[in-house]
């Protein structure tokens, strides 16, 4: 008793498939797919964004550093 067997999850998905068709299942997977992409693309923008952000305070600190040193 408890978790339901492989013939419960093939009877549910028998369920879903004549409910919405494999039409609008396709549509949907398609959709998510799009939206998946969609997330890791502006998640990779943000990463590049904030190490270039990164690397122009690395650099001013450096600048102004060296600024120093040759003010000393």
């Amino acid at each position: 008793m408890g978790g339901l067997s492989i013939w419960h999850w093939l009877i549910v998905l028998l369920v879903v498939v004549l409910i919405f068709g494999t039409k609008k299942l396709r549509n949907v997977g398609e959709d998510l797919g799009g939206a998946v992409k969609g997330f890791k693309k502006g998640m990779q923008e943000a990463d590049d964004q904030a190490a270039l952000t990164q690397k122009k305070a690395d650099d001013t600190t450096t600048a102004d550093v060296n600024a120093k040193e040759k003010a000393e």
